[in-house]
């Protein structure tokens, strides 16, 4: 870990360029070992500042609104692959001036927009996401396979051909897996959906690909990908597209002790930091993410609860207390580690407290500050 985390405001989201790099260098290893096109999801990893790196290793970017798309366009150059549950009207012809790639929920948002797509005065190309009834995601939250789920179309309302205008297939059923889990996937979607993907012209095997996790077997993936390709030698383009392995333990959130709190023998250390504004996927996943130089609780050590600025009396770290070396002090640093994708994505300005600035330790040891949040940003969400 090179950050010197007392060069580092507080609170702030901070990003290791020289770890986004190494996750980047994987990805990179991925597409040209398996032939296929890592592209980032925006849902998950939005942190634009940096696209332009990105964009020197990966094929481009996915996203699933206007303003991602607009961003993909913006900020890394290319057109993006887009897909949204649902389009809407009075954006549609907008989102396609910014988009290679089209991805339809449903078979009536297909019907609805075709047409536009064939008469756009440059070509996109059109594809449906499919539901494959399966995904090992035990989270229902995360789960876009359940039951009753709106999220794609399933087999049974697809007939033997894929749609007069329709390139490719699209679906997304992984979170935080393994090359394993995606393999079996793969066997379940072939089971319904293989006669249509010998159709297609490509294939997206959507995010959940965990791919820079330290224990991933990324010879696994690219062998695996390799074998799918051979089964599918009609297919122009395979296309995966994480967000999280982008960002996957790249950076950190540096908050502040402002004050501590005893209630019936909890010490409680108030931070700069909310929960529920600044990580509000530790609640809702939930989950309890690493804090550098603590552990949990542990008998005989200091321990103290993490609470966080807003009046929303659930706003604490609630999966468990910490331990530290020592007794904390108003003033001291804590820093929360892996706060890059998908956390940093999430904030809200809600209660008005004070965001965090965003900032990255470059790869020469030189701390850049990025942006800092004020009053205005507040109020322009609001009227």
């Amino acid at each position: 870990m090179s950050v010197d985390f007392n060069k580092v405001p507080s609170p702030c989201f901070v990003l290791d360029e020289t770890l986004l790099r190494i996750n980047l260098e994987i990805l990179k290893l991925v597409q040209e070992e398996a032939g296929v096109e890592i592209i980032c999801a925006l849902k998950g990893y939005s942190m634009w500042g940096t696209f332009p790196l990105l964009a020197k290793f990966l094929k481009g970017a996915t996203a699933s609104s206007l303003n991602e798309a607009r961003l993909i366009y913006e900020e890394m150059g290319v057109k993006a692959h887009t897909y949204c549950p649902v389009f809407l009207e009075e954006e549609f012809d907008e989102l396609l001036y910014y988009s290679s790639h089209i991805s339809f929920n449903s078979m009536s948002q297909f019907e609805r927009f075709k047409d536009r797509v064939k008469h756009h005065h440059e070509p996109v190309s059109m594809g449906l996401r499919i539901n494959p009834e399966y995904s090992e995601v035990e989270t229902e939250l995360y789960n876009p396979a359940m039951p009753g789920s709106r999220l794609g179309i399933t087999v049974d309302q697809l007939g033997d051909t894929l749609p007069e205008g329709i390139d490719g297939l699209h679906f997304h059923v992984l979170c935080e897996n393994d090359s394993f889990v995606l393999e079996r996937t793969l066997e379940k979607v072939e089971e319904k959906f293989g006669h249509l993907i010998r159709q297609a012209k490509w294939f997206n095997m959507g995010g959940g690909h965990h791919i820079t996790r330290k224990d991933y077997d990324v010879k696994h993936l690219v062998c695996l990908l390799n074998e799918f390709k051979e089964r599918y030698p009609n297919l122009e383009t395979v296309i995966l597209e994480p967000g999280e392995a982008v960002g996957w333990q790249t950076g950190y959130l540096v908050s502040t002790v402002q004050d501590i709190i005893e209630n019936k023998g909890i010490q409680i250390a108030m931070l700069d930091v909310s929960f529920s504004a600044h990580m509000p996927d530790c609640l809702e996943m939930p989950y309890k993410p690493k804090v550098l130089g603590a552990t949990d609780a542990i008998e005989g050590k200091p321990v103290y609860r993490l609470g966080g600025g807003t009046c929303l009396a659930g706003d604490y770290m609630g999966m468990g207390d910490y331990s530290f070396g020592n007794d904390l002090k108003v003033g001291d640093k804590v820093v929360f580690d892996d706060m890059i994708h998908y956390t940093m994505v999430k904030t809200t300005f809600f209660n008005g407290v004070k965001h965090p600035s965003i900032g990255i330790w470059k790869a020469n040891g030189e701390f850049v500050l990025l942006r800092q949040f004020g009053y205005e940003d507040y109020k322009g969400k609001l009227s």
